[in-house]
């Protein structure tokens, strides 16, 4: 399988080629030149399957060129052993036909533990096998860096650095990347927003002269395509084990950069039942305002209750961009250039596409709140804030009652304790067992300024072969 870009200038490269480099030379996003296409009946067959081995008939045929079958399940094995419940992604019931899929029960008790997991055991692989090394620059609005550095800090041939904002991530999210001891481990604060530790890794990939070629920048963010590969799996285990693909689903996904739910696109793309798709957003509700009303523009980012979703350029919308522009990598260039420069719009009709499977809401603090206060107090289940966003939005765009809602649950309640602690419930949220000792741990991290050549030269400065 080739992988092109959104932007349509730069070569076409194989799955290991995707996979090291992130962003393409034309600064858009990989995307794949075809997708494979699932029959209900093959869908059907794998019904039962446990969680690695569903993971690996969806995923394969993205890396066959790459990576001999044997090699990659035994990848897909280790990666979701070390999950905390043998469903892996078990569904949770709130209401008739209404369920949260929990994925937080990877080790860092966030959905990105689905993809970071395996993209580390995919760069130790592919990077032993060309005896090669790269530094991993990531942006995080709170769970990217702690999967990222979780799935990736046994690698041997990598030097992580992760950029988060200074005072703008929970102290349970800041802390699970900052206690992570490793020489090749380096958390930077960024004295910014998430939009501003995003540009600042676009901008090195871009030019990553700073680094004298020496090495190369690869990605962890959902820019990087195997982070979506991953994700595209739990639409179909949750479909199957409610019925599919025999009656549709309708999903509501808590999304900033837009790549979760972009991995529900790809999944009905491939042939499994899906009636809706509601993109649930918090005040930085961009996506919110394109889809409801087809304006897509950039306003001031605001601090939340779901500090994950603090974004307002939200990378993945590129590529579903790319579809509605009928794969027009020119179009898609000229769009988001002027996009840049203020609010747009594209045709009518490519809009309406889009509507016909996405729905949304923008759910502020309060409603939040009011959200996880309900459903404690009507099931005894907690929500984490985002969790609660994606419920919320659910109810407020069902589009029939009879097909089954279903909520990624994407994080765990206890990384957020002062979010809890605003609804006035008199529960608290435990760490699991594996974390209890968290904020006993010592910290390491270094406070940046607003600046990319600072970023950059303390990257130059202390990757292991400077």
């Amino acid at each position: 399988m080739r992988y092109i870009s959104t932007r349509g200038e730069a070569p076409a490269l194989g799955f290991e080629d995707v996979l090291l480099t992130g962003l393409a030379t034309d600064g858009g996003l990989y995307v794949p030149e075809s997708l494979p296409h699932f029959s209900l009946e093959e869908i059907r067959s794998w019904r039962g399957l446990p969680y690695a081995e569903l993971a690996y008939k969806v995923m394969y045929p993205f890396v066959e060129d790459a990576i001999p079958a044997d090699d990659f399940r035994k990848m897909l094995d280790e990666t979701y052993s070390v999950f905390s419940h043998q469903a892996v992604a078990p569904l949770v019931q709130l209401d008739t036909n209404e369920w949260v899929m929990e994925l937080f029960r990877g080790p860092t008790l966030a959905f990105k533990d689905f993809a970071l997991q395996l993209l580390g055991r995919l760069l130790d692989y592919v990077l032993e096998k060309r005896n090669q090394h790269v530094v991993i620059m990531g942006a995080t609005s709170g769970d990217t860096g702690s999967a990222a550095i979780e799935g990736c800090r046994r690698c041997e041939h990598v030097d992580i650095f992760i950029l988060h904002p200074h005072q703008r991530v929970s102290e349970v999210q800041r802390r699970q990347m900052t206690t992570v001891q490793g020489d090749n481990i380096h958390n930077i604060a960024v004295k910014g927003n998430f939009d501003d530790c995003q540009r600042m890794v676009k901008e090195s990939f871009g030019n990553q002269s700073f680094l004298g070629g020496k090495t190369q920048l690869a990605a962890v963010n959902s820019i990087n395509w195997a982070r979506i590969m991953a994700q595209i799996v739990y639409y179909f285990q949750a479909s199957l084990a409610l019925g599919g693909p025999d009656r549709s689903m309708a999903f509501s996904v808590p999304t900033g950069n837009f790549g979760d739910i972009f991995a529900g696109y790809l999944a009905k793309k491939m042939g499994l039942p899906i009636s809706q798709l509601v993109i649930a957003t918090n005040r930085n509700d961009i996506l919110h305002r394109f889809m409801s009303g087809n304006k897509y523009e950039q306003h001031q980012l605001e601090h939340t209750l779901s500090p994950s979703m603090d974004i307002m350029v939200s990378s993945n919308f590129e590529r579903l961009l790319f579809d509605l522009h009928g794969r027009d990598g020119a179009a898609v260039k000229t769009l988001l250039e002027n996009a840049a420069k203020g609010p747009v719009s594209i045709e009518d009709y490519r809009w309406k596409h889009a509507r016909k499977l996405f729905d949304s809401d923008a759910v502020d603090d309060k409603t939040t709140c009011d959200t996880i206060r309900d459903v404690y107090e009507q099931n005894e289940y907690l929500l984490d804030p985002h969790t609660a966003i994606g419920v919320r939005a659910a109810r407020n765009c069902r589009r029939d009652s009879a097909v089954p809602m279903i909520t990624l649950g994407t994080a765990h309640p206890a990384k957020f304790p002062d979010a809890i602690a605003e609804t006035g419930l008199s529960v608290k949220p435990q760490l699991p067992a594996h974390m209890a000792d968290l904020f006993e741990r010592e910290e390491r991290y270094t406070v940046l300024d607003n600046d990319v050549s600072e970023v950059q030269g303390f990257i130059a400065k202390h990757w292991k072969n400077a």
